[in-house]
């Protein structure tokens, strides 16, 4: 914590997205149905997959990893954005501010990694469907998990080596909703190329490469799908495309804003509003509506939960 002291910046503005107070409520409104509906929707996945024993697979095991940290991705920032369509001053530390980046890049991190397990899990199952027991083994799910945190967690602390230690002396207002890197070290007092080349360097050719990989794994995957034509192949296919769309909501706005830095904030705030609330929303829709077995899964536990609220309620005879 020594580094905070070199700046002379203690807190930073929050330019937010925008200073209509007409499109303030329509934001307050529907930023608040959004998230409140990815909480609900990404913990109905959770706890579904936890109380269902079908759904104890590798797949859905992962699948119930992924709605942890889309809950998480979104609660990051998303709660004081909503607050902050309240308040005349949007104001956050110095503190608050480094523990934003910090978290972003820890749950985006952890995010990419785990969705290439996903597509790791859906090409042994495809491709090697003899041997997928053996490979997927909960030993090596649970490895995949770790992994992912750790590496999500080893890439925000690489992204916050320089930024923590940066002199912040000038102006302290951010173009966004939330501190992310491409706006913070702008505000820097020094030159910040060298830091801009080590940002693209890091999150967006990892972020590139990473989506690369995907994309070929999907395409080899489905490939392989296409040669087989049975209902298991089309659940399959089905099942893939979920997984591709979600890796290209995720992967589309990433790319656009850490390999292209710098370039046009108004296009930066949209899709950080994408893949910080859209996507985390769009994910348990994309999964319980294109896979069957989840879909029958989730109904179910709504169903039993609305009929056992039935039972608990007390019920008064008329006298």
């Amino acid at each position: 914590m020594e580094g905070f002291n070199d700046s002379r910046v203690s807190e930073f503005v929050l330019f937010g997205l925008t200073d209509s107070p007409e499109l303030q409520i329509f934001f307050f409104v529907m930023f608040s149905i959004f998230y409140l509906m990815t909480m609900f929707g990404n913990c109905l996945i959770l706890l579904t997959v936890l109380s269902t024993p079908h759904l104890h697979s590798p797949m859905y095991f992962l699948l119930s990893n992924l709605s942890l940290i889309d809950m998480c991705l979104s609660s990051f920032a998303t709660p004081k954005m909503i607050m902050d369509f309240f308040t005349q001053r949007k104001t956050i530390s110095f503190e608050g501010c480094i523990s934003q980046i910090f978290f972003l890049h820890l749950f985006t991190g952890t995010e990419i990694v785990l969705l290439i397990s996903m597509s790791f899990d859906r090409y042994i199952a495809i491709c090697k469907p003899l041997h997928y027991s053996t490979i997927m083994s909960q030993r090596v799910c649970v490895g995949l998990v770790v992994t992912s945190w750790t590496v999500g967690f080893l890439h925000t602390i690489s992204q916050l080596a320089f930024p923590l230690y940066l002199p912040f002396c000038g102006p302290n207002v951010v173009d966004s909703f939330f501190c992310d890197l491409p706006v913070v070290i702008q505000l820097a007092c020094i030159d910040i190329y060298v830091l801009g080349i080590f940002m693209i360097s890091t999150s967006g050719v990892i972020a590139l490469i990473s989506f690369l990989l995907l994309l070929t794994s999907y395409i080899i995957v489905l490939v392989a799908i296409k040669d087989h034509s049975s209902t298991g192949s089309s659940k399959a296919f089905s099942t893939c495309t979920a997984h591709f769309i979600v890796v290209l909501m995720f992967f589309g706005p990433c790319i656009f804003i850490y390999v292209w830095p710098f370039t046009n904030f108004l296009v930066d705030k949209v899709l950080s509003v994408f893949y910080t609330i859209f996507t985390p929303f769009l994910n348990p829709i994309i999964y319980a509506l294109r896979n069957q077995e989840m879909k029958i899964a989730v109904m179910k536990r709504l169903s039993n939960q609305y009929s056992n609220l039935g039972k608990t309620t007390p019920r008064y005879s008329v006298q």
